[in-house]
């Protein structure tokens, strides 16, 4: 049960950080192309890649904080479902070259952004 509240509190905290920074993206760049899903699927690889090597390696957290942590919150701020839900609604505009160009960009970006959480977590340790 311990563990469920802390993924419960970090899926609101993550959420929450989820609508604000897509919200501020949009309103930055607008809407043709899905940039807030793509920044928070990136800054969301770059924290699980971070996050995951740290909190395990370096602090030693209790369990349930890693989980509010990387479940909680990250697995709320990431917005794979957004994602896929984007690039459809891409695809059935016609858009095709941007549906394309909305995976690409957020499988590659998004894997480097863990590896290079990861690799910077390392030289932490």
């Amino acid at each position: 049960m311990k563990n469920l509240l802390f993924v419960a509190m970090g899926g609101a905290v993550g959420a929450v950080l989820r609508y604000g920074i897509s919200s501020g993206i949009y309103s930055w760049f607008g809407r043709s192309f899905p940039y807030g899903t793509l920044v928070v699927n990136v800054v969301g690889s770059f924290a699980i890649g971070l996050l995951s090597i740290l909190l395990v390696e370096k602090f030693d957290l209790p369990h349930e904080v890693r989980l509010g942590l990387v479940v909680g919150v990250l697995g709320a701020l990431t917005t794979f479902s957004t994602f896929s839900w984007d690039t459809l609604d891409l695809m059935e505009q016609g858009l095709m070259q941007r549906a394309f160009l909305n995976v690409m960009l957020n499988v590659v970006v998004c894997i480097t952004a863990a590896w290079v959480g990861a690799q910077w977590a390392k030289s932490l340790v």
